[in-house]
């Protein structure tokens, strides 16, 4: 549960705060989803995943509330194939309006690290293949070959790849829709944060580097945000202890390391051309948006509805 006091707390002007540089750094997340409609509607079904993770690397959910108003309703708490929290709200007959709010808290420690990963993540098919929306066509083939010219490290090409979608998508909202294709979008060269997110996405794909989608908030954006994150190998450098390293022989210490080799995720922001800092707040990750999308569900009736979004994300601490 939160404390009374810290959901009345103010808000710190992020803009003012070295955020990268703090050792702690406390996060306040409300969102709201209402729907209205105009007439009464049976056997509402909603999916929400709105709550952040327990634990994302250096990222901890400290407490959240989730309210729903409007209706009675049943809810219950789930994780999805990907671990993220799933919230499945069931309510038989909503009047005229339902409404689903969270308020988090979410602590960032620096010094904990990226999210790690188990080394068969960087063999994962759900992080390989493409999906519908992101599926590749020859455009996409063909900016993928430019990218591949310049060899590196998995970190530098996925470096390339995020300055390269970002190079070549210009942010307009309603250019695009939720079912827009990575080569839809790439096509007519505009689209939002899922867009570039998505292009990413199918490129990573093609050059065989394991990926995913992330959804989350983007500190002084007025909505949700989407960037990627591409799994990397991660080599333990407590594979061997200094002290032994000697006594072991040079085949065996290499058959070590590989046995205790890692991944981690690090995480590309396409849509501003950087890497995830500190500005970012994980809330889930999956395939593509429809595996995370905050929001969506069904009902029984003729009735239409109309969707009011309401977020607020601030710091309410920093410090060294």
């Amino acid at each position: 549960m939160l404390d009374a006091q810290v959901l009345q707390a103010p808000l710190l002007d992020h803009r003012e705060l070295d955020l990268d540089a703090a050792g702690r750094v406390t996060y306040m997340i409300e969102q709201s989803f209402r729907y209205d409609y105009d007439a009464p509607v049976e056997s509402l079904r909603q999916r929400l995943v709105i709550v952040p993770p327990a634990r994302h690397g250096s990222q901890y959910l400290r407490g959240h509330l989730l309210e729903v108003t409007g209706a009675q309703a049943r809810r219950r708490l789930r994780r999805d194939a990907h671990g993220n929290l799933v919230t499945w709200v069931r309510s038989e007959h909503v009047t005229q309006a339902v409404e689903f709010r969270l308020v988090a808290v979410v602590e960032r420690v620096r010094d904990h690290g990226p999210a790690v990963l188990d080394a068969g993540a960087l063999r994962d098919p759900r992080l390989l293949r493409p999906t519908r929306l992101t599926a590749p066509d020859d455009r996409l083939r063909a900016l993928a070959s430019e990218l591949a010219a310049h060899p590196g490290t998995p970190e530098q090409r996925a470096e390339r790849i995020c300055s390269a979608v970002h190079s070549a998508l210009t942010y307009q909202d309603g250019a695009t829709s939720v079912r827009t294709t990575a080569a839809e979008a790439l096509a007519i060269g505009r689209g939002v944060c899922q867009d570039f997110a998505h292009v990413m996405l199918a490129l990573c794909h093609i050059a065989e580097l394991p990926a995913r989608y992330v959804s989350g908030h983007l500190l002084g954006q007025g909505g949700t945000h989407a960037w990627v994150e591409v799994v990397v190998p991660e080599a333990r450098r407590d594979a061997v202890p200094e002290a032994r390293r000697d006594a072991v022989p040079e085949a065996r210490r290499g058959a070590m390391a590989e046995a205790r080799r890692g991944a981690m995720a690090v995480p590309f922001d396409p849509c501003n051309g950087r890497r995830a800092g500190s500005g970012y707040v994980t809330v889930a990750t999956g395939r593509d948006y429809a595996d995370v999308a905050p929001t969506s569900g069904s009902y029984v009736g003729t009735a239409q509805g109309r969707l009011t979004a309401g977020r607020r994300v601030g710091i309410l601490a920093a410090s060294d």
